[in-house]
């Protein structure tokens, strides 16, 4: 059964990256929706390459179902590996912000909630109401990384299965009898 997996590793690296992609973009959500965190700027550009490598990732899968051409499901994947590269990168970034290693961005914040405010008063309500949180502020961590500590791992490891994906050649079984 484990041998299979490595008879087609471009659909093999394609499924894992759609489970693993999933799963992390679904706890960012679900920490902002359910647990109450108000992303950053650079948190909501981390997200990003979900948004676009997860999709290419989709389209090799289905490509390779129908019987496209080996070639479109490799370029998808390596297409995806780029975006979370950046996705990667960006994680390392603001890590790195985090830990006071460099500066963060100067612009990071981001509002929470409801359109602009259409009076005075609407503007003083939700000043007060609103938490404009800093790039390089750590709401939570896990084994010493932050979200964006753990989104450049996540990132990286779906670099690494894009490339294996792209670039392993299929293995043939042969057939006895």
């Amino acid at each position: 059964m484990l041998a299979r997996l490595f008879e087609r590793p471009a659909v093999t690296a394609a499924g894992l990256i759609l489970v693993g992609g999933l799963a992390a973009i679904l706890a960012a959500w679900g920490y902002e929706l359910i647990g109450g965190y108000a992303p950053c700027k650079l948190c909501l550009e981390q997200r990003t390459p979900y948004y676009v490598g997860l999709p290419l990732v989709l389209v090799a899968l289905v490509s390779d179902r129908l019987g496209g051409p080996s070639w479109l499901t490799r370029a998808c994947l390596i297409l995806a590996g780029l975006a979370f590269a950046y996705g990667a990168a960006l994680g390392i970034y603001q890590a790195g912000a985090q830990w006071n290693f460099w500066q963060g961005p100067t612009d990071c914040g981001a509002t929470r909630g409801g359109g602009v405010p259409t009076s005075a008063m609407d503007l003083l309500s939700d000043m007060g109401k609103t938490r404009i949180p800093s790039c390089t502020d750590v709401d939570w961590r896990m084994f010493g990384l932050s979200f964006a500590g753990w989104n450049a791992v996540v990132s990286a490891g779906i670099v690494l299965l894009a490339a294996w994906g792209a670039l392993a050649r299929p293995h043939r079984t042969a057939a006895f009898g």
